[in-house]
Protein backbone atom coordinates (compact mmCIF):
# COMPACT_ATOMS: atom_id res chain seq x y z
CA UNK A 1 0.00 0.00 0.00
CA UNK A 2 1.81 3.22 -1.06
CA UNK A 3 1.22 6.64 0.81
CA UNK A 4 -1.70 7.82 -1.00
CA UNK A 5 -3.91 4.71 -0.24
CA UNK A 6 -2.79 5.08 3.06
CA UNK A 7 -4.18 8.31 3.12
CA UNK A 8 -7.46 7.68 1.51
CA UNK A 9 -7.78 4.45 3.73
CA UNK A 10 -6.98 6.91 7.19
CA UNK A 11 -9.63 9.80 5.58
CA UNK A 12 -11.91 6.76 5.30
CA UNK A 13 -12.31 6.76 1.17
CA UNK A 14 -10.92 3.33 0.96
CA UNK A 15 -11.60 -0.28 2.92
CA UNK A 16 -9.26 -1.91 4.46
CA UNK A 17 -8.39 -5.24 4.18
CA UNK A 18 -6.76 -6.30 6.81
CA UNK A 19 -6.99 -10.13 8.13
CA UNK A 20 -7.81 -9.73 11.24
CA UNK A 21 -10.01 -12.82 12.48
CA UNK A 22 -7.45 -14.86 10.03
CA UNK A 23 -4.46 -13.73 12.93
CA UNK A 24 -6.52 -14.21 15.87
CA UNK A 25 -3.03 -16.28 16.98
CA UNK A 26 -1.19 -13.71 16.81
CA UNK A 27 -3.33 -10.91 18.81
CA UNK A 28 -4.15 -13.85 21.23
CA UNK A 29 -0.04 -14.04 21.79
CA UNK A 30 0.85 -10.82 22.02
CA UNK A 31 -2.26 -9.94 24.37
CA UNK A 32 -1.23 -12.79 26.49
CA UNK A 33 2.31 -11.29 26.85
CA UNK A 34 0.99 -8.04 27.62
CA UNK A 35 -0.82 -9.65 30.70
CA UNK A 36 1.53 -11.82 31.91
CA UNK A 37 4.23 -8.92 32.07
CA UNK A 38 2.00 -6.90 33.64
CA UNK A 39 0.85 -9.40 36.66
CA UNK A 40 4.41 -9.35 37.12
CA UNK A 41 5.08 -5.83 37.60
CA UNK A 42 1.79 -6.23 40.07
CA UNK A 43 2.92 -9.20 41.73
CA UNK A 44 6.71 -8.14 41.87
CA UNK A 45 7.04 -4.79 42.34
CA UNK A 46 3.17 -3.92 43.19
CA UNK A 47 1.16 -0.68 43.12
CA UNK A 48 2.92 2.61 44.84
CA UNK A 49 -0.15 4.26 46.77
CA UNK A 50 -0.43 7.48 47.23
CA UNK A 51 -0.87 8.59 51.07
CA UNK A 52 -4.46 8.92 50.18
CA UNK A 53 -4.50 5.10 50.50
CA UNK A 54 -1.56 4.70 53.03
CA UNK A 55 -1.73 7.95 55.07
CA UNK A 56 1.39 9.59 55.67
CA UNK A 57 2.49 13.35 56.91
CA UNK A 58 1.28 16.86 55.99
CA UNK A 59 3.36 19.73 56.56
CA UNK A 60 1.72 23.46 56.14
CA UNK A 61 3.23 26.96 56.89
CA UNK A 62 3.05 30.86 55.72
CA UNK A 63 4.97 31.13 52.13
CA UNK A 64 6.11 34.85 53.67
CA UNK A 65 8.77 34.58 50.53
CA UNK A 66 6.39 33.44 47.87
CA UNK A 67 7.84 30.80 46.82
CA UNK A 68 6.40 28.61 44.26
CA UNK A 69 5.62 24.86 44.05
CA UNK A 70 8.70 23.72 41.89
CA UNK A 71 11.36 25.42 43.97
CA UNK A 72 9.67 23.83 47.04
CA UNK A 73 9.67 20.19 45.43
CA UNK A 74 13.20 20.85 44.94
CA UNK A 75 13.96 20.52 48.22
CA UNK A 76 11.80 17.50 48.99
CA UNK A 77 13.79 15.62 46.31
CA UNK A 78 16.55 15.57 48.27
CA UNK A 79 14.82 13.87 50.78
CA UNK A 80 13.33 11.72 48.84
CA UNK A 81 9.86 13.29 48.40
CA UNK A 82 9.47 13.22 44.52
CA UNK A 83 6.11 12.32 44.52
CA UNK A 84 4.92 14.58 47.45
CA UNK A 85 1.71 16.57 47.04
CA UNK A 86 2.37 20.25 47.10
CA UNK A 87 -0.39 22.42 47.01
CA UNK A 88 0.03 26.81 47.33
CA UNK A 89 -3.06 27.71 49.18
CA UNK A 90 -4.50 31.54 49.05
CA UNK A 91 -1.21 32.50 47.68
CA UNK A 92 0.35 32.54 50.97
CA UNK A 93 -0.05 29.35 52.93
CA UNK A 94 1.74 26.07 51.67
CA UNK A 95 0.59 22.75 52.23
CA UNK A 96 2.43 19.08 51.44
CA UNK A 97 1.38 15.65 51.90
CA UNK A 98 3.85 13.32 51.59
CA UNK A 99 4.80 9.94 53.09
CA UNK A 100 5.36 9.48 56.83
CA UNK A 101 8.46 11.62 58.02
CA UNK A 102 9.31 8.51 60.38
CA UNK A 103 9.48 5.58 57.49
CA UNK A 104 12.56 6.66 56.26
CA UNK A 105 14.08 9.80 57.81
CA UNK A 106 16.04 10.05 61.28
CA UNK A 107 15.25 12.63 63.85
CA UNK A 108 18.16 14.64 62.60
CA UNK A 109 16.51 14.29 58.95
CA UNK A 110 13.50 15.49 59.67
CA UNK A 111 15.08 18.67 61.39
CA UNK A 112 17.06 19.81 58.41
CA UNK A 113 13.90 18.98 56.37
CA UNK A 114 11.84 21.82 58.29
CA UNK A 115 14.71 23.76 58.48
CA UNK A 116 15.81 23.91 55.06
CA UNK A 117 11.64 24.22 53.91
CA UNK A 118 11.51 27.54 56.71
CA UNK A 119 14.13 29.08 55.39
CA UNK A 120 12.94 28.85 51.99
CA UNK A 121 10.00 30.51 52.71
CA UNK A 122 11.69 32.89 55.33
CA UNK A 123 9.79 31.66 58.39
CA UNK A 124 11.16 30.21 61.36
CA UNK A 125 10.78 26.16 61.75
CA UNK A 126 8.94 26.49 64.87
CA UNK A 127 6.07 28.13 62.54
CA UNK A 128 6.44 24.90 60.35
CA UNK A 129 3.51 22.67 61.43
CA UNK A 130 3.46 19.14 61.46
CA UNK A 131 0.55 16.20 61.50
CA UNK A 132 0.05 13.04 60.84
CA UNK A 133 -2.75 11.97 58.45
CA UNK A 134 -4.90 8.77 58.09
CA UNK A 135 -5.71 7.49 54.45
CA UNK A 136 -8.65 9.80 52.69
CA UNK A 137 -9.01 6.85 50.92
CA UNK A 138 -10.15 4.00 53.31
CA UNK A 139 -11.04 0.31 53.00
CA UNK A 140 -14.55 1.35 53.36
CA UNK A 141 -14.34 3.57 50.19
CA UNK A 142 -12.22 1.14 48.35
CA UNK A 143 -15.26 -1.50 49.25
CA UNK A 144 -17.96 0.83 48.28
CA UNK A 145 -15.89 1.62 44.97
CA UNK A 146 -15.87 -2.62 44.67
CA UNK A 147 -18.84 -3.02 45.13
CA UNK A 148 -19.91 -0.16 42.44
CA UNK A 149 -18.03 -1.67 39.63
CA UNK A 150 -19.10 -5.32 40.16
CA UNK A 151 -23.07 -3.75 39.86
CA UNK A 152 -22.01 -1.91 36.86
CA UNK A 153 -19.95 -4.75 35.37
CA UNK A 154 -23.55 -6.95 35.97
CA UNK A 155 -25.63 -4.13 34.10
CA UNK A 156 -23.36 -4.06 31.35
CA UNK A 157 -23.41 -7.84 30.70
CA UNK A 158 -27.60 -7.90 31.24
CA UNK A 159 -27.64 -4.62 29.07
CA UNK A 160 -25.17 -6.69 26.09
CA UNK A 161 -27.15 -9.92 26.54
CA UNK A 162 -30.18 -8.43 25.91
CA UNK A 163 -29.43 -5.96 22.92
CA UNK A 164 -27.06 -8.55 21.33
CA UNK A 165 -26.73 -11.84 22.86
CA UNK A 166 -24.66 -13.34 26.00
CA UNK A 167 -21.48 -14.12 23.65
CA UNK A 168 -21.00 -10.54 22.91
CA UNK A 169 -21.23 -9.85 26.65
CA UNK A 170 -18.31 -12.29 27.08
CA UNK A 171 -16.12 -10.54 24.77
CA UNK A 172 -17.04 -7.39 25.86
CA UNK A 173 -15.94 -8.25 29.61
CA UNK A 174 -13.11 -10.33 28.66
CA UNK A 175 -12.12 -6.92 26.59
CA UNK A 176 -12.52 -4.77 29.84
CA UNK A 177 -10.72 -6.79 32.30
CA UNK A 178 -7.72 -6.62 29.69
CA UNK A 179 -7.33 -2.98 29.49
CA UNK A 180 -8.03 -3.03 33.42
CA UNK A 181 -5.24 -5.12 34.25
CA UNK A 182 -2.79 -3.68 31.40
CA UNK A 183 -3.19 -0.45 32.74
CA UNK A 184 -2.61 -1.04 36.31
CA UNK A 185 0.59 -3.38 35.23
CA UNK A 186 2.08 0.23 33.35
CA UNK A 187 1.64 1.84 36.80
CA UNK A 188 3.26 -1.24 38.76
CA UNK A 189 6.25 -1.45 36.20
CA UNK A 190 6.88 2.37 35.84
CA UNK A 191 6.36 2.97 39.30
CA UNK A 192 4.01 5.98 39.19
CA UNK A 193 2.06 6.88 42.15
CA UNK A 194 -1.80 5.63 42.20
CA UNK A 195 -4.11 8.43 43.09
CA UNK A 196 -7.59 8.99 43.68
CA UNK A 197 -7.35 10.11 40.00
CA UNK A 198 -6.17 7.27 39.12
CA UNK A 199 -9.34 4.83 40.22
CA UNK A 200 -11.06 7.94 38.78
CA UNK A 201 -9.45 7.34 35.50
CA UNK A 202 -9.30 3.42 35.11
CA UNK A 203 -13.22 3.33 36.02
CA UNK A 204 -13.36 5.83 33.61
CA UNK A 205 -11.38 3.84 30.69
CA UNK A 206 -14.28 0.95 30.55
CA UNK A 207 -16.74 2.90 29.75
CA UNK A 208 -14.71 4.38 26.71
CA UNK A 209 -13.59 0.62 25.98
CA UNK A 210 -17.18 -0.34 26.08
CA UNK A 211 -18.60 2.24 23.85
CA UNK A 212 -15.53 1.43 20.85
CA UNK A 213 -16.95 -2.76 21.45
CA UNK A 214 -20.55 -1.68 21.35
CA UNK A 215 -19.66 -0.01 18.16
CA UNK A 216 -18.27 -2.78 16.26
CA UNK A 217 -20.65 -5.28 17.52
CA UNK A 218 -23.85 -3.46 16.26
CA UNK A 219 -21.65 -3.32 12.73
CA UNK A 220 -21.03 -7.23 13.42
CA UNK A 221 -24.91 -8.09 14.30
CA UNK A 222 -25.83 -6.18 11.35
CA UNK A 223 -23.99 -8.03 8.47
CA UNK A 224 -24.32 -11.55 10.03
CA UNK A 225 -28.08 -11.19 9.65
CA UNK A 226 -27.58 -10.59 5.98
CA UNK A 227 -28.09 -13.87 4.42
CA UNK A 228 -26.42 -12.65 1.34
CA UNK A 229 -23.17 -12.31 2.52
CA UNK A 230 -23.07 -15.64 5.25
CA UNK A 231 -24.63 -17.86 1.53
CA UNK A 232 -20.55 -16.77 0.43
CA UNK A 233 -18.39 -16.47 3.89
CA UNK A 234 -18.14 -18.03 7.39
CA UNK A 235 -19.17 -16.12 10.41
CA UNK A 236 -15.55 -15.18 11.29
CA UNK A 237 -15.71 -13.91 7.22
CA UNK A 238 -18.16 -12.22 8.30
CA UNK A 239 -16.87 -10.75 11.29
CA UNK A 240 -13.69 -9.47 9.84
CA UNK A 241 -15.89 -7.81 7.10
CA UNK A 242 -17.48 -5.91 9.76
CA UNK A 243 -14.07 -4.87 11.59
CA UNK A 244 -12.55 -3.37 7.96
CA UNK A 245 -16.01 -1.29 7.93
CA UNK A 246 -15.51 0.31 11.25
CA UNK A 247 -11.88 -0.07 12.04
CA UNK A 248 -10.55 3.67 10.65
CA UNK A 249 -14.10 4.81 12.28
CA UNK A 250 -12.50 3.49 15.86
CA UNK A 251 -8.85 4.69 14.87
CA UNK A 252 -10.39 7.86 14.62
CA UNK A 253 -12.39 7.96 17.38
CA UNK A 254 -9.56 7.13 19.64
CA UNK A 255 -7.44 9.73 18.38
CA UNK A 256 -9.90 12.29 18.80
CA UNK A 257 -9.62 11.18 22.62
CA UNK A 258 -5.89 11.17 22.85
CA UNK A 259 -5.49 14.30 21.96
CA UNK A 260 -6.55 16.30 24.59
CA UNK A 261 -5.39 13.47 26.99
CA UNK A 262 -1.96 14.27 25.47
CA UNK A 263 -1.85 18.06 26.31
CA UNK A 264 -3.22 17.10 30.06
CA UNK A 265 0.17 15.09 30.59
CA UNK A 266 2.11 17.56 28.70
CA UNK A 267 0.85 20.30 30.40
CA UNK A 268 -1.36 19.63 33.03
CA UNK A 269 -0.11 20.02 36.66
CA UNK A 270 0.37 16.72 39.09
CA UNK A 271 -2.95 15.63 39.82
CA UNK A 272 -3.81 15.86 36.13
CA UNK A 273 -0.95 13.70 34.99
CA UNK A 274 -1.82 11.53 37.32
CA UNK A 275 -5.23 10.73 35.39
CA UNK A 276 -3.90 11.87 31.93
CA UNK A 277 -1.59 8.42 32.06
CA UNK A 278 -3.80 6.09 33.09
CA UNK A 279 -6.19 7.29 30.44
CA UNK A 280 -3.75 7.68 27.93
CA UNK A 281 -2.85 3.91 28.37
CA UNK A 282 -6.35 3.03 28.77
CA UNK A 283 -7.84 4.65 25.73
CA UNK A 284 -5.05 2.75 23.66
CA UNK A 285 -5.04 -0.23 25.00
CA UNK A 286 -9.27 -0.25 24.62
CA UNK A 287 -8.98 0.82 21.57
CA UNK A 288 -6.53 -2.27 20.49
CA UNK A 289 -8.53 -4.61 22.54
CA UNK A 290 -12.25 -3.99 21.19
CA UNK A 291 -11.08 -5.06 17.60
CA UNK A 292 -8.42 -7.65 18.49
CA UNK A 293 -9.50 -9.46 21.72
CA UNK A 294 -13.92 -8.81 21.61
CA UNK A 295 -13.99 -9.37 18.40
CA UNK A 296 -11.71 -12.66 17.80
CA UNK A 297 -13.58 -14.21 21.15
CA UNK A 298 -16.75 -13.72 19.45
CA UNK A 299 -16.07 -15.87 16.37
CA UNK A 300 -14.57 -18.13 18.20
CA UNK A 301 -17.35 -18.49 20.14
CA UNK A 302 -20.19 -18.44 17.61
CA UNK A 303 -17.85 -20.72 15.28
CA UNK A 304 -18.77 -23.45 17.55
CA UNK A 305 -22.15 -23.48 16.69
CA UNK A 306 -24.06 -25.83 14.70
CA UNK A 307 -25.21 -24.06 12.41
CA UNK A 308 -22.43 -22.15 11.44
CA UNK A 309 -20.23 -25.16 11.31
CA UNK A 310 -22.04 -26.20 8.81
CA UNK A 311 -21.99 -23.35 6.64
CA UNK A 312 -18.10 -23.66 6.75
CA UNK A 313 -18.42 -27.14 6.19
CA UNK A 314 -20.41 -26.61 2.88
CA UNK A 315 -18.23 -23.44 1.66
CA UNK A 316 -15.06 -25.52 1.91
CA UNK A 317 -16.99 -28.80 0.80
CA UNK A 318 -17.32 -27.45 -2.83
CA UNK A 319 -14.55 -28.58 -5.19
CA UNK A 320 -11.47 -26.18 -4.95
CA UNK A 321 -12.86 -23.74 -2.62
CA UNK A 322 -9.96 -22.85 -1.16
CA UNK A 323 -8.14 -21.98 -4.39
CA UNK A 324 -11.00 -20.34 -5.59
CA UNK A 325 -11.54 -18.03 -2.95
CA UNK A 326 -7.27 -17.27 -1.92
CA UNK A 327 -7.26 -16.58 -6.00
CA UNK A 328 -10.27 -14.23 -5.93
CA UNK A 329 -8.79 -12.31 -2.66
CA UNK A 330 -5.66 -11.88 -3.95
CA UNK A 331 -6.63 -10.56 -7.45
CA UNK A 332 -9.00 -7.85 -5.84
CA UNK A 333 -6.31 -6.86 -3.49
CA UNK A 334 -3.23 -6.52 -6.21
CA UNK A 335 -6.00 -4.39 -7.79
CA UNK A 336 -7.13 -2.75 -5.11
CA UNK A 337 -3.08 -1.87 -4.67
CA UNK A 338 -2.37 -1.00 -8.43
CA UNK A 339 -5.92 1.08 -8.67
CA UNK A 340 -6.96 -0.65 -11.47
CA UNK A 341 -9.98 -2.68 -10.03
CA UNK A 342 -12.42 -1.18 -11.98
CA UNK A 343 -10.68 -1.85 -15.40
CA UNK A 344 -9.98 -4.97 -14.26
CA UNK A 345 -13.85 -6.02 -13.71
CA UNK A 346 -14.65 -4.24 -16.46
CA UNK A 347 -12.56 -6.57 -19.07
CA UNK A 348 -13.16 -9.23 -16.67
CA UNK A 349 -17.13 -8.88 -17.07
CA UNK A 350 -16.38 -7.41 -21.00
CA UNK A 351 -14.79 -10.78 -21.28
CA UNK A 352 -17.53 -12.85 -19.66
CA UNK A 353 -20.22 -11.20 -22.03
CA UNK A 354 -18.02 -12.00 -25.11
CA UNK A 355 -17.75 -15.36 -24.32
CA UNK A 356 -21.40 -15.72 -23.81
CA UNK A 357 -22.23 -13.88 -26.90
CA UNK A 358 -19.82 -16.60 -29.07
CA UNK A 359 -21.26 -19.17 -27.39
CA UNK A 360 -24.73 -18.10 -27.89
CA UNK A 361 -24.10 -16.90 -31.72
CA UNK A 362 -22.39 -20.59 -32.27
CA UNK A 363 -25.62 -22.31 -30.79
CA UNK A 364 -27.59 -20.65 -32.85
CA UNK A 365 -25.79 -21.03 -36.07
CA UNK A 366 -25.62 -24.77 -35.50
CA UNK A 367 -29.65 -24.79 -34.61
CA UNK A 368 -30.28 -23.02 -38.07
CA UNK A 369 -27.84 -25.06 -40.13
CA UNK A 370 -29.90 -27.63 -42.31
CA UNK A 371 -28.66 -31.42 -42.01
CA UNK A 372 -26.13 -32.34 -44.91
CA UNK A 373 -27.87 -34.11 -47.80
CA UNK A 374 -26.81 -37.50 -48.72
CA UNK A 375 -25.78 -37.56 -52.65
CA UNK A 376 -27.43 -40.29 -54.64
CA UNK A 377 -24.80 -43.17 -56.14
Amino acid sequence: MNARHALDTFRGYRTPRFRIIEHRTWWAILSGFLLMISLVGLLVRHLNYSIDFTGGSELRFQNVAGVSAETIREVLVGYGREDAEIQIVGGDRVSIRTTALTDDLSAEERTQLVDDLAAQAGVEPSDVSIQVVGPTWGSQISRQALIGLIVVLIAISVYITFRFEWKMAVGAQVAMVHDVVITAGVYALTGRQVSPATVIAILTILGFSLYDTVVIFDKVKENTESAALLAKDTYSGVVNTSLNSVFMRSVNTSLVVILPILSLLLFGGVTLKDFAFAMLIGVTVGAYSSIFVASPILAVLKEREPRYQQLRARLWSKPGAERRLRAVQAAGEAAEEDGTAPAAVGVAAATRATARGQGSRASAKSRRKPPAKRKRR
